[in-house]
């Protein structure tokens, strides 16, 4: 044997050897699904901060989270200390740059985060909510692994789990992390055979001991004003038997819901909800389009004499795996418009003693969550955030069901690449270092509870190097303030909302604008 022969042999060895340790491996998803050649990509993460110069000096990003955040994310959920050398890359004089104002005697950071206890009046099981818990994400738009991974993650670190429109699978119940079961117009695991929402199917699925809330989805913030996408590609037999649609095809639905058709009737549906469930946490979640729907439906709420227990606030900004890109880029309010719109909407109505906010929108570090607990939020969800802490590298190939590592995909041979005890581990170890953080951040403004934030703690650069705080920047409503007409700026809107009617159908009888932020 010549040397050449010899050295291709060693060589075609040493391949063979790596590509058996990658595929055996469980800790990194890519090389399990492609042994070998995965490992360019490791050689690039080990000069990134080359190539993120490189990226900089040519003002280019690419991806939804820029690589500072990316970086958060996954050395939190592999349990690596994020501290960085050198200080802000940041331009802090810039307009749109926010600050949070640090107190001159901060408090210790407390032992235990504080939660939060979701559950008005008509609620006879209240649930203690985390500060950061598992936005909605459906099986199907993730894989059975990925659901599986977030679960178990969600019960080793005690928060909530969202399921998404896409219904309550035997994967969001196997590993016993609570849930959040979100119901969509399409009815998905709770529908009669024609669409309609099915009650008896409800009461019995939301007994379940790991349900813990049940949410009313009305819209998302990635494709508002449209129902979910589940591409066809990803309707495999068992997602169509457990949704109760044709396999293989696109399943859209509807843009909205046949239990309600009115302010009044949505309310009314809630208190349903919440009665079918046991007396579980009942609310809704939205990416807010018209100030105008916020006040109807608190005008519905007081005219019913009942509220939700919470709603959740999408922002525009949200992701998702599939939506047409014009409602991506121009549809919807952003979250801090949102949050800020139904904070004083319910304040104002004197309402928001009863009710808590969870905002949902690009929360990934510690900073995002206690920026929108000051815009109005009680509590935060990450979706995205979660998404990478699983394993998730933002390929951007998740309506295409070749997902690499696993997580977008209902390919079986992709999604095994998925390790679900490492995972959850991350997903866990992500949630609590990030709420850690939101903490000790919390703790460095003066405040030890959520409810001790204040909008003056938040500053923003309307221009550069001009701050304001966002107690000067919008108006902040007095509890129970519109009930007397309110300031002038929300008068012309609580007098035009009806309890009896959405947006179009009054927008066409009215001159003042719908509204925006608070």
């Amino acid at each position: 044997m010549g040397k050449w022969q010899l050295t291709a042999g060693v060589a075609g060895s040493a391949v063979a050897g790596l590509a058996a340790r990658d595929l055996l491996q469980r800790k990194h998803s890519l090389l399990r699904n492609y042994p070998v050649i995965g490992h360019l990509r490791y050689l690039l993460e080990g000069i990134r901060p080359e190539l993120q110069q490189y990226f900089i000096e040519r003002n280019w990003d690419g991806r939804p989270y820029d690589r500072d955040t990316r970086s958060v994310i996954y050395e939190r959920a592999k349990g690596i200390h994020g501290e960085q050398p050198f200080g802000t890359e940041r331009d802090v004089h810039a307009a749109g740059y926010e600050n949070l104002v640090h107190s001159t005697a901060p408090l210790e950071e407390p032992d235990e985060p504080p939660r939060v206890m979701v559950g008005g009046p008509d609620c006879s099981k209240p649930y203690s909510m985390a500060l950061l818990n598992v936005s909605a994400m459906s099986f199907g738009a993730l894989s059975a692994n990925a659901i599986r991974a977030l679960n178990k993650g969600a019960a080793l670190g005690g928060f909530a789990h969202d399921t998404g429109e896409g219904g309550l699978s035997s994967y969001h119940l196997e590993n016993g992390g609570d849930l959040v079961w979100e119901i969509g117009s399409g009815y998905f695991s709770t529908r009669t055979k024609d669409g309609q929402f099915d009650p008896e199917i409800f009461r019995d699925k939301s007994a379940h001991d790991q349900v813990k809330c049940v949410s009313l989805k009305l819209s998302q913030g990635a494709k508002p004003g449209i129902g979910g996408v589940l591409p066809a590609a990803k309707v495999t037999q068992e997602i169509a038997e457990i949704r109760g649609v044709p396999q293989g095809q696109k399943c859209v639905s509807p843009a909205s819901h046949k239990v309600f058709h009115t302010p009044t009737e949505l309310i009314e549906f809630i208190a349903r909800m919440r009665e079918l469930s046991g007396g579980k946490p009942a609310g809704f979640k939205l990416c807010v389009g018209s100030r105008l729907d916020v006040l109807a439906i608190c005008k519905a709420m007081i005219e019913v004499g009942t509220t939700p227990d919470f709603i959740i606030v999408d922002g525009a900004e949200g992701g998702t795996g599939a939506a047409p890109l014009e409602f991506e880029d121009h549809v919807g309010m952003p979250l801090t418009s949102g949050l800020l719109t139904v904070h004083n909407a319910l304040v104002g109505a004197g309402l928001r003693d009863t009710i808590k906010i969870g905002a949902s929108g690009k929360v990934a570090g510690g900073a995002d969550l206690v920026k929108r607990l000051i815009q109005g939020a009680d509590y935060t969800n990450a979706a995205r955030a979660m998404m990478m802490a699983v394993g998730c590298i933002q390929a951007q190939q998740c309506h295409t069901d070749k997902c690499p590592v696993g997580v977008a995909t209902q390919s079986h041979a992709r999604a095994r690449a998925i390790d679900i005890g490492d995972k959850s581990e991350r997903v866990r170890s992500y949630q609590e270092a990030t709420v850690k953080q939101a903490a000790q951040l919390m703790a460095s403004l003066g405040a030890r509870e959520p409810h001790e934030l204040s909008p003056h703690m938040l500053r923003y650069n309307v221009a550069d190097n001009q701050s304001r705080s966002y107690a000067e920047l919008f108006t902040w409503l007095k509890p129970g303030e519109l009930l007397g007409g309110g300031p002038h700026d929300w008068a012309a809107d609580w007098a035009a909302a009806s309890p009896d009617a959405f947006t179009p159908q009054l927008s066409r009888h009215r001159t003042a604008s719908p509204g925006g932020a608070a």
